[in-house]
Parts: C-alpha cells; sequence; structure tokens
C-alpha cells in the first residue's frame, strides 16, 4: 500500500479527533488525522509526523496525517491502512492457500465484514480485520477505547461458524518489530474476553505485523497472540 506526496511535519495540537496542527518547512498548517482513536501516547506536541499532500486544492485541509515517529518506531496511524495493506496481503501472498476469492466489505446479518473470501471449492470465510496502533514496551494492544462495534463483529463472527462458514478475525499491527499482541483488558475487557470465546467457538485470530514506511505499509509476519 502506497501514498503520494508524503511530506515531513511537527506535530502542534489535536484540537478535535478530526483535525490536527502541524508545522512544514516552519509554517503551521491545519490538516485531517485519519484516524478517530484517541492516540494520545503517539500525538505528542514537538514529535515528527508524516502527511500525505492531497491533490485536490479545493479541500479546506491540504494534508492528511498518516503516521508519526514514536521514539525509534515509525507507527502508521491511518484507519484505512489496514483494510488496503490486508487486501493486497489477501490477492497477493494468498495466506489461506490458492483457490481463494477476495470479496471486500460484505454483509453479514448485523454487520458488514471487511472481506468475505470464497474458495473454488464453495467454502466461505468471513474475514474481520482490526488495526492496531497502542504499543507499551513493546507490547501491542487493541482496542485503545472502547468498542462496541468491535464486540459486535466478534460476536457475529461466531455466528458465522455457527452457520458452517469460517472466520476470522485479523489484527494488524500497523508497526515493526513488536514481542506480543494482547487484548486491552484494562480498556475493555469485554474485548479481551469475546476474543477468548471466539477462539474456543472457532474463529481464527491472527496478528500480523507491518513493514512501515512514511509512504507504505506492507503486511509482513505473524506476531505471538496471548490471551
Amino acid at each position: 500500500m502506497k501514498y503520494e506526496n508524503i511530506v515531513c511535519g511537527e506535530f502542534i495540537d489535536r484540537p478535535n479527533r478530526f483535525i490536527a496542527n502541524v508545522m512544514i518547512d516552519s509554517k503551521p498548517y491545519v490538516c485531517h488525522v485519519k484516524n478517530t482513536g484517541r492516540c494520545k501516547e503517539l500525538l505528542i506536541k514537538g514529535c515528527k509526523v508524516y502527511l500525505e499532500k492531497s491533490g485536490n486544492p479545493e479541500r479546506k485541509t491540504l494534508y492528511d496525517l498518516v503516521a508519526v515517529q514514536k521514539g525509534e518506531r515509525l507507527i502508521n496511524m491511518d484507519s484505512q491502512a489496514p483494510n488496503k495493506a490486508a487486501f493486497e496481503w489477501l490477492v497477493n501472498k494468498k495466506p489461506f492457500g490458492e483457490g481463494w476469492r477476495v470479496l471486500a466489505e460484505k454483509s453479514y446479518k448485523k454487520s458488514r465484514f471487511d472481506f468475505m473470501l470464497e474458495h473454488e471449492s464453495g467454502r466461505k470465510m468471513y474475514l474481520e480485520v482490526k488495526g492496531c496502533t497502542l504499543e507499551e514496551n513493546g507490547v501491542v494492544m487493541f482496542p485503545d477505547a472502547p468498542t462496541q462495534r468491535g464486540l459486535r463483529h466478534i460476536g457475529e463472527l461466531i455466528e458465522c461458524i455457527k452457520d458452517g462458514y469460517e472466520a476470522v478475525l485479523l489484527i494488524l499491527v500497523q508497526m515493526k518489530d513488536v514481542k506480543y499482541f494482547t487484548p486491552n483488558y484494562a480498556t475493555h475487557k469485554e474485548f479481551g474476553d469475546a476474543m477468548k470465546l471466539a477462539s474456543e467457538k472457532g474463529v481464527k485470530l491472527l496478528c500480523y505485523d507491518c513493514l512501515v514506511a512514511p509512504d507504505s505499509m506492507v503486511v509482513d509476519r505473524e506476531v505471538e497472540i496471548v490471551l
């Protein structure tokens, strides 16, 4: 997954969840933040950020904030990036083997899952992607805020299993060099408990890290899940 027209800036502040003030070449700009999560551990005054310049001069915000430098670690924080990177991974790397057709944004009961995979043999697999940007001492966690939507997704992945389909929850870590993934029980214990139940019911839990550059993000290696 590639970006175009990436520039480097310095984060100033975030008046609300949709916008941030940044300095680019010593000039202040208001930019769009492509992540509505809290991200308080990432967006710290003075940190280095990477932004994609829009090709539309009519836009109110000329830049989209897509990545941030946290110490030695570059973290992609674009909430749209995990689905784009996952699609490329599914199509090009074929992690579940040959013969699968990848379809995006497919509804199932009350949820719309990120992907449905159809196998030439007739098998169907529903796959939901969760992007992960929260990291502490090399351990990555999800969610960074309570997510009722995430709980619903897990519940309906379990329903997929009951109805005879295959189901996968993919945690996509938007950075490299992490130790392991664990649910963020302190922030949303129900989500962690739901992940445990899903695993017991047959939902496949996967976690992968990503190779992150200022202008790209590519799914890389599997990460251990600790429930």
